[in-house]
Order: C-alpha cells, then structure tokens, then sequence
C-alpha cells in the first residue's frame, strides 16, 4: 500500500512539473510571410530584435518565405511580449502561440 502511495505521489509531482513547463517555456513567436518587407528587413530586424546571427535570421526569412511562417523565438511569455511588439513596430506579421 505505501509503495503504491508513494508512486501515485511521484506521478503527479511529474505531472505539475510538466505542466509547469508546457506553461512557462513553451511559448513561441512565430514570424508570417507577408507581401510587403524585404528580405533585409526581415533579416535586420530579426537581428536587431530576437539578437539572431545573420545566418538564423536569414534561414527564418526563407523559412517564412516558402513556408508562410517560421518560430523565430520561443521561452517564457512575459520575455516574448516586448519582442513580439517589437517586430509588430517594425512592421512584421508576428503572434505569441
């Protein structure tokens, strides 16, 4: 009886930690094709904006470019709601999911 206890304890302490992760770091922005910027101005923004290597803001421009959206940055969402605004200022299609 106390080995089974003990296992239903476990279990759900591994369940609040897991969702204690999905909440907290499992927010994403995703970045949207649109018609109207460049490349370069997708590209400067993304390293400007979520600090990206010229070289992961350039592949996430393609990516959003063939196809329709990329994930550009993910982690806790009150670090993503200054830098989602950001690339909204800018001019980009972005939303936190």
């Amino acid at each position: 009886m106390y080995i089974r206890k003990l296992i239903n304890t476990l279990e759900q302490v591994e369940e609040e930690i897991a969702l204690e992760e999905s909440i907290g770091l499992n927010n994403e922005i995703v970045l949207f094709n649109d018609d109207v910027n460049t490349f370069d101005h997708v590209i400067e923004t993304l390293v400007y904006v979520c600090e990206h290597t010229w070289e992961q803001a350039e592949q996430c421009a393609i990516l959003v470019h063939y196809k329709g959206k990329c994930t550009v940055k993910t982690g806790e969402l009150e670090k993503l709601k200054p830098i989602c605004s950001a690339l909204l200022e800018a001019g980009l299609s972005a939303e936190i999911i």
